[in-house]
């Protein structure tokens, strides 16, 4: 049966062209080579599979004469070299970062470590250097420290008519606790008004509200919580002002995400770098966090500027100088001519 078998196959070979009978020998050897030199499984190498994607486009015989492999392998050879070549063609590339650039974004991550890849790109920004925040985290130096917590509910609407307001407790160091009271103008995260007290009450804070607004500049809306330190005197005096009040659930804090965001950052960049020794010396440092905060930190909502805005400084203006501020906690980045 095996000759009748190899007769049989002989036949067509009588009807077909010499060139298509050469192609097959050439096959058959190229198969018989790799079995050769290899001892268990048939091993192909990038040259093989480019013969044989050549010769499945040339030859509409290839598959009778292949035999170890797959039609399919060799089919997906093809469909993978068409892919890499127009993957190769139309790859764009990522510019460089020039090794002044890396330095100095190490060196900002490194004398401000309470700083986030969003806070170098805002600073480096105003300094003239546009940079991705992924570039900013694969030069800036790592800490053994968890990331801080992001807010991601913000409240959209009548945000230029709104307000904040909330309380905060410090401890000093004799174990006294201090309630800061602030009030935070939403639009551009400005701290309109703060003070410190160790007894507040409904009329104290009542008073801080007026303080905050003495002119005619209102604003139409006041976020608050439901504790009870604003009780009738302060919803009095509100209501006086011609203030609507907008109160937020109970026990849902996240509803009055700006001041609380507030809160966090001067917990985290300033106060919990701090030991307070007084009323007089909380003012203090609250005093130059905050003009820090206004006059230099950017924020993500702003647009990586700061509350009462920053200027950009082109890299012609000169070298690029720090100033610490908050007592080196924070620096501020600047270019100077020589």
């Amino acid at each position: 049966m095996t000759v009748l078998r190899a007769i049989f196959a002989l036949l067509p070979t009588l009807f077909r062209s010499r060139a298509s009978m050469q192609v097959e020998i050439l096959t058959l050897r190229h198969q018989l080579a790799v079995l050769q030199r290899t001892s268990r499984r048939p091993k192909l190498t990038p040259a093989d599979r480019f013969l044989w994607s050549w010769i499945s486009r040339h030859w509409c015989g290839w598959k009778e004469a292949l035999v170890i492999v797959k039609p399919e392998t060799v089919i997906a050879w093809q469909r993978r070299r068409f892919r890499d070549h127009w993957r190769r063609l139309s790859r764009p590339g990522r510019p460089t970062v020039s090794p002044e650039i890396r330095h100095l974004i190490r060196r900002m991550s490194s004398a401000n470590p309470l700083w986030g890849s969003p806070r170098i790109v805002g600073e480096l920004r105003k300094i003239g250097i546009d940079v991705a925040k992924s570039t900013v985290e694969r030069y800036m130096v790592r800490r053994p420290r968890p990331a801080s917590p992001t807010w991601k509910a913000f409240l959209r609407n009548h945000v230029n008519d709104l307000v904040s307001i909330d309380f905060f407790v410090v401890p000093t160091i004799r174990f006294r606790l201090l309630f800061v009271f602030l009030v935070l103008a939403t639009d551009r995260r400005r701290i309109v008004h703060f003070n410190v007290t160790e007894h507040p009450s409904a009329e104290w804070t009542a008073q801080q509200v007026v303080q905050a607004f003495p002119w005619d500049d209102t604003p139409r809306y006041l976020l608050r919580d439901r504790d009870s330190i604003y009780g009738a005197p302060f919803r009095q005096r509100v209501r006086n002002v011609g203030i609507q009040q907008i109160l937020i659930s109970h026990h849902c804090p996240w509803q009055n995400p700006y001041v609380e965001r507030l809160i966090g950052s001067i917990r985290r960049e300033c106060l919990d770098h701090v030991i307070v020794l007084g009323e007089d010396h909380l003012r203090k440092v609250l005093r130059r966090y905050f003009a820090y905060y206004h006059r230099s930190r950017t924020h993500l909502s702003l647009e990586m500027d700061a509350p009462d805005g920053r200027q950009v400084q082109p890299p012609d203006r000169g070298d690029v100088v720090a100033f610490p501020e908050v007592g080196s906690l924070h620096h501020r980045y600047e270019r100077r001519a020589a």
